[in-house]
């Protein structure tokens, strides 16, 4: 049982470092659009690239009362990885040391 058990730790593991960096992703992707980045840059291309299949489906499931000139998808987003966080990633984590 103990190699399942390490089997759901390393998972739980690697999706909380997952879900991590995709935070900070999004942070750096919202503080970049504050000062109208080159879309040429391959910094800017790669942040475009990882967030975007993301931040879309939120996007468009925003109404459109709430699009006012502020993007609330990236908010929305963070709120969802943290509950993803603090939910899915934690019950891996509890599950794991139950089973052992």
């Amino acid at each position: 049982m103990f190699v399942a058990s390490n089997f759901l730790f390393a998972l739980a593991r690697v999706l909380d470092f997952i879900l991590n960096a995709l935070t900070w992703l999004i942070v750096i992707r919202a503080l970049i659009s504050w000062v109208n980045p080159d879309p040429y840059n391959a910094i800017v291309q790669f942040l475009y690239k990882v967030t975007e299949p993301i931040l879309y489906p939120i996007r468009k499931l925003l109404p459109s009362s709430f699009r006012v000139g502020i993007d609330l998808s990236p908010i929305i987003t963070i709120l969802i990885i943290i509950f993803c966080r603090s939910f899915l990633v934690q019950t891996l984590f509890d599950f794991a040391y139950k089973m052992r």
